[in-house]
C-alpha cells in the first residue's frame, strides 16, 4: 500500500479540525436521514437515478451532440475542451475578448478541478468567489475540503477572524464589531459582495445538470449568489463536465428529488436556476458553454470504474465516511475528497504519483458510502478494482508477494490452521508498533492482539460438545428413546 499523505496524519492529530468535521458532517447526515425516511419510494428513486445515468453514459456521444445542437439553436456557443489547459485557455480568451479584468463565480467543482482561478490570475484577471464557503476559502488563501461545504473545516470563530483580517484587501472591509453569529457573518459577506454583483460584467459558473433535449443548464444552490451571477452579468461562461448531461426534463425531475435530500438534507433546495442560451433583453446576452473532458472519456472506458461518472456531487458519502471524518478533505490532495474522491481522482489523474496511488486505500471498505449514494455507486467495488490496478504497476513486488502468500495460506485449511497455531505460539513476541515499511500503518493504531487460540481450535474442543447439549443430535442421528421408537413403528409397533 502506498503511504497516505502527511496531511492525513496531521489531520488526525488536530483535535479542533476533527471536532469541526464531526459536528458538521453529523448535522448534515441527521438531516438527510430525516428527509429520506419520509419517502416510501426512495429506493425506487435511487434505482431510477442510477438507470438514467447509466443509459446516458452508454450513449454519451449522442447526448453531447444533441446538447450542442440545442445550445447553439438557443443562441449560445459551445466549446470543447480535452483537458484543463485547453479549458483554461478558452475561458481566459473569452474573458479577454470582453475587455474585462474581473469575473464573479458560482461555486463550481469543475473550475476548481482545472484550477481556473489560478489560470485567470496569471492572465491578469481576478475571479471573485461568491458562494459563502468558497469566499471564506478564498479570503483565507486556503483550499476547499468538502464538496458541499468547502469551508467545513472552519468554525465560526475562525471565520470571523478571516473576515476581519482579509475582507479589506478584497473590497468592502468587515465591520469592526463583527461577531461570530452566523447571521452577522452572512450579512458581512452580503455587503462585501453586493457591489461586486452589480458592477461585474462577466460571470463563470458550472452546472449541476445539462438537459440535452433543450440545451438548458441547471444550478442548485442555497444562498442566491448563484442567481445573481447567472442573471446580472452581460457574459456568462459555464464550464461543465461532459458527464453532467441528463437526456430530458422528465429525467431531471428524478435528480431534483435525489440531490437536495442527499446533499443539504432539504426536501427542495432554496434556489434552482435554469437558463437556455440567450434571451434578448433579459439576462446575459452572451453565453458560452465549455464542455470539459479532462480524463472523463478514459474513466468511461473502464467498465467497473465508469460508475464514478454517475456522481451528482451530493457529498453524502463524505458525511458518512469514518475516514473522511478523521482525515478531512485536504488529506485527499484533490478537489474531490472523501470516498468519491478516492475513486474519481485516481481515474482522472492516474495513479503514477504516490499520493494518487494511495487514495484507493483510504477506506475501510465498510460500505456505508454505497448505502447512502443516491445513484448507487458501488464505491467499495471500485476501490478494490483500483487497488488491483495500483498493485499491477511496477514497484509493488513486495505487496504482490505478500498477498500471494496470504492467498496460499487462506486457501488451505491445514495451512491456515498451522499459521494460526504458529501466530498464537509467538503472540508474546509481536510488537505493538511495526518496524520498517509497516511503521506508517501503526503511527495511529496498534496491532490487534493475537488470541491464545483460534476459533476453529476452540470449536473443535468446545463447540460440538455444547451443541450436543443445547440443540440435540446432529441431523441423521436420533436418541435411543422408547417413545421415539414406538412413533417410528419399531419394537413391533407397540
Amino acid at each position: 500500500m502506498p503511504p497516505f499523505p502527511d496531511a492525513a496524519r496531521a489531520a488526525t492529530r488536530d483535535s479542533q479540525l476533527r471536532h469541526n468535521l464531526r459536528k458538521a458532517t453529523h448535522t448534515i447526515r441527521d438531516k438527510r436521514d430525516t428527509v429520506v425516511s419520509e419517502l416510501d419510494d426512495w429506493s425506487e428513486l435511487r434505482a431510477a437515478g442510477k438507470a438514467i445515468k447509466d443509459r446516458t453514459l452508454r450513449h454519451l456521444d449522442h447526448y453531447l451532440e444533441r446538447l450542442e445542437e440545442a445550445v447553439t439553436a438557443a443562441g449560445g456557443t459551445v466549446h470543447w475542451a480535452a483537458d484543463a489547459a485547453e479549458a483554461n485557455a478558452i475561458v481566459t480568451g473569452l474573458v479577454r475578448a470582453t475587455g474585462e479584468r474581473d469575473v464573479v463565480k458560482v461555486k463550481s467543482m469543475a473550475t476548481q478541478e482545472i484550477e481556473l482561478n489560478e489560470a485567470l490570475a496569471e492572465a491578469g484577471i481576478t475571479a471573485y468567489e461568491t458562494d459563502l464557503a468558497e469566499l471564506i476559502v478564498q479570503l483565507s488563501e486556503d483550499l476547499p475540503s468538502h464538496i458541499l461545504v468547502p469551508a467545513i473545516h472552519r468554525n465560526r470563530a475562525e471565520i470571523r477572524e478571516i473576515f476581519r483580517d482579509r475582507m479589506a484587501a478584497w473590497g468592502a472591509p468587515a465591520p469592526d464589531d463583527l461577531s461570530d453569529d452566523p447571521r452577522a457573518l452572512a450579512e458581512a459577506a452580503r455587503v462585501h459582495l453586493r457591489e461586486r454583483f452589480l458592477r461585474t460584467r462577466v460571470a463563470v459558473s458550472g452546472a449541476n445538470f445539462a438537459v440535452a433535449e433543450t440545451g438548458t443548464l441547471v444550478v442548485l444552490e442555497s444562498e442566491g449568489n448563484g442567481r445573481m451571477c447567472l442573471t446580472l452579468p452581460r457574459t456568462l461562461i459555464s464550464v461543465v463536465g461532459i458527464e453532467k448531461i441528463v437526456p430530458t426534463w422528465s429525467d431531471l425531475e428524478v435528480f431534483l428529488q435525489l440531490l437536495p435530500r442527499s446533499s443539504t438534507g432539504e426536501r427542495m433546495n432554496p434556489y434552482t436556476s435554469t437558463w437556455t442560451g440567450v434571451t434578448p433583453g433579459d439576462g446575459p446576452q452572451e453565453f458560452h458553454l465549455v464542455l470539459l473532458d479532462n480524463g472523463r472519456t478514459d474513466v468511461l472506458a473502464d467498465t467497473v470504474g465508469r460508475q464514478a461518472l454517475r456522481c451528482i456531487r451530493c457529498s453524502a458519502c463524505l458525511n458518512i465516511c469514518p475516514v473522511y471524518e478523521r482525515a478531512g478533505g485536504h488529506a485527499y490532495g484533490s478537489v474531490y475528497p472523501g470516498p468519491i474522491g478516492a475513486i474519481l481522482t485516481p481515474q482522472l489523474r492516474g495513479t503514477a504519483s504516490p499520493a494518487d496511488a494511495a487514495l484507493p486505500y483510504a477506506s475501510s471498505l465498510c460500505g456505508a458510502c454505497y448505502e447512502v449514494c443516491p445513484v448507487a455507486i458501488d464505491i467499495p467495488e471500485v476501490l478494490v478494482h483500483l487497488r488491483e490496478e495500483v498493485t499491477a504497476r511496477p514497484g509493488h513486488l513486495g505487496e504482490k508477494a505478500a498477498m500471494g502468500a496470504a492467498g496460499w495460506v487462506l486457501e488451505g485449511e491445514r495451512r491456515l490452521g498451522a499459521a494460526q497455531r504458529a501466530a498464537s505460539a509467538a503472540r508474546g513476541l509481536v510488537p505493538r508498533r511495526l518496524p520498517g515499511p509497516g511503521a506508517a500503518w501503526t503511527d495511529t493504531r496498534d496491532i490487534p492482539e493475537i488470541p491464545e487460540e483460534s476459533f476453529r481450535s476452540w470449536w473443535r474442543r468446545e463447540g460440538r460438545h455444547g451443541r450436543a447439549e443445547t440443540e440435540g443430535p446432529a441431523p441423521g442421528q436420533l436418541r435411543d428413546d422408547p417413545a421415539e421408537r414406538a412413533g417410528r413403528g419399531e419394537d413391533g409397533g407397540r
